[in-house]
């Protein structure tokens, strides 16, 4: 088997990793030969390009240090100032400083001139997310022909918010410098098919379009997922059982209600708030009989936006709290800090509505442990944002458009009063779900994909003689090791795009 290199923009730590990306590479990298490299979390003067390695939990890590300015410009500033707002369709909070570009692309090649030394022949090396977007051209350029691919965890951005990104086609020459690239859901490839359409008629219509040409990239879609069993063995373990009974004495048998999120603008959590608000107002019988617990540990706080949403959040708490508190009930509680998978997994199996929100977000793995955590003989309820990746597949969850927060208020009601078969057989089909859609799954077919040159397939496909093979989508179904098929095979709902792709 060949040797599998990881590379991501942090390196996992010393300490159990908490996150879902962290959680589900480590487990992958752990069945195969190969490394993980990253940035090691620490600063330098000079740049370093020469990689150091390590053992950690098991695995071999390779990592470098940053300096200070090359880090402000690669992270807080393109990666987080820019790509991350862009991508989630927040251009009003984009901070666009020219100098920022030059810094994310060097670290890219410093990233490259470390990673030279250490591939060998037939190495596989996977990329992940939008810091790295330009390694595999850096790769390229140091003459290393191995197979390489992407994968994308946050959503690719509409034709519009990428056309307003700086460099925006250096970055999609860079894309498809990847042998594969992988996104979380339908959305992201309908996304950047659009804008090759887009460019087109452009085209058509007498313009000067921006050609890129995927050539023998493949373009695909690859549900990231966790490992329900295992969440289902945490949410029983004994770690589990402890925060599950000191939390449950507290409401005193309240319903709870649940959110988990990174201090994030994406995560919709002011929207939250409100919604929840609007659920006391709208239902004075709830009162006394609820509770909302908001984890939300801060993130990027260095980030002007990051620290705007915090105020946000706070005022929009300490409204509710205000607003609805009596002398033996608070209808709301919320914590600035982390806690471990046990824990999490102990208050996702308390929880009787689990909320997942977000205003626009990859996959959001929360709603893949929540499912896994659930007890089911009395299972508790997912609100889910359409605008998750999760609702492409969790379709019994209750999905909702989070900027509505009537409509969120009233999926929470309903998630309260639902009848326990009812929510026995909900839970039972997101459980299916997540179950085909485990972390083994995803990263054995992804893998398989990378390594053997095909996209994944859905029931149907068909070659188009005659048609240029460009990018394809991944059905729930679907199993890797059938040949690609044309962009035009794959509108049925988009009959526009057909006629430009064939």
């Amino acid at each position: 088997m060949s040797r599998l290199i990881i590379v991501s923009n942090r390196i996992p730590g010393k300490s159990p990793a908490a996150g879902g990306l962290a959680v589900a590479l480590k487990k992958t990298l752990s069945t195969r030969d190969g490394f993980w490299f990253g940035w090691s979390g620490s600063f330098s003067e000079k740049p370093e390009k020469k990689a150091r390695f390590e053992t950690i939990d098991g695995l071999r890590i390779g990592q470098i240090d940053l300096t200070r300015a090359d880090h402000a410009a690669y992270y807080a500033g393109f990666s987080n100032s820019i790509l991350w707002p862009a991508f989630h369709l927040r251009l009003d909070l984009t901070d666009i400083q020219s100098h920022w570009y030059e810094g994310y692309r060097g670290v890219n090649a410093q990233f490259a001139d470390a990673l030279v030394e250490e591939i060998e022949p037939g190495d596989i090396i996977w990329v992940h997310d939008y810091h790295l977007i330009p390694l595999a051209t850096e790769l390229r350029r140091r003459n290393i022909r191995n197979r390489i691919g992407f994968y994308l965890h946050i959503p690719f951005p509409t034709p519009d918010a990428l056309n307003a990104i700086p460099h925006h086609e250096d970055l999609l020459k860079d894309l498809v410098a990847y042998d594969l690239v992988g996104f979380q859901a339908h959305r992201d490839l309908v996304a950047f098919n659009e804008f090759i359409a887009h460019e087109q008629i452009v085209a058509e219509t007498g313009g000067k379009p921006f050609v890129v040409d995927p050539g023998d990239t493949v373009l695909d879609v690859f549900p990231i997922g966790s490992d329900p069993e295992a969440f289902a063995r945490l949410g029983k373990s004994a770690a589990a059982q402890k925060m599950y009974n000191r939390v449950a004495r507290g409401l005193n048998g309240r319903a709870l209600v649940l959110g988990v999120d990174r201090l994030d603008y994406s995560k919709g959590l002011p929207q939250r708030i409100s919604a929840y608000e609007k659920l006391l107002e709208n239902n004075a019988s709830l009162r006394r009989t609820v509770h909302m617990i908001q984890i939300a540990p801060p993130s990027r706080d260095t980030i002007k936006e990051y620290q705007v949403i915090s105020d946000e959040l706070d005022s929009a708490v300490g409204r509710v709290i205000g607003k609805f508190s009596e002398p033996d009930w608070l209808p709301l509680t919320y914590v600035k800090r982390a806690y471990g998978q046990a824990s999490l997994a102990g208050l996702y199996r308390l929880a009787r509505v689990g909320l997942v929100t977000p205003l626009r977000d990859g996959m959001n793995l929360v709603a893949h442990e929540y499912v896994g955590a659930q007890d089911p003989e009395d299972p508790g309820v997912l609100v889910l944002s359409r605008f998750a990746g999760a609702a492409e597949i969790f379709h019994d969850a209750l999905i909702i458009n989070p900027f509505d927060t009537d409509e969120t208020a009233e999926a929470m009601r309903q998630a309260l009063v639902m009848p326990l078969e009812e929510r026995k057989q909900r839970w039972r089909n997101l459980m299916d779900a997540a179950q085909e859609h485990n972390v083994d799954n995803w990263a054995e077919s992804y893998l398989d994909a990378l390594a053997h040159g095909h996209a994944a397939s859905s029931p149907g496909d068909d070659d188009t003689p005659g048609t240029r093979p460009h990018a394809t989508t991944h059905g729930a179904a679907g199993k890797p090791g059938t040949p690609r098929t044309s962009i035009a095979s794959r509108m049925p709902f988009f009959p526009w795009l057909r006629s430009v792709f064939s």
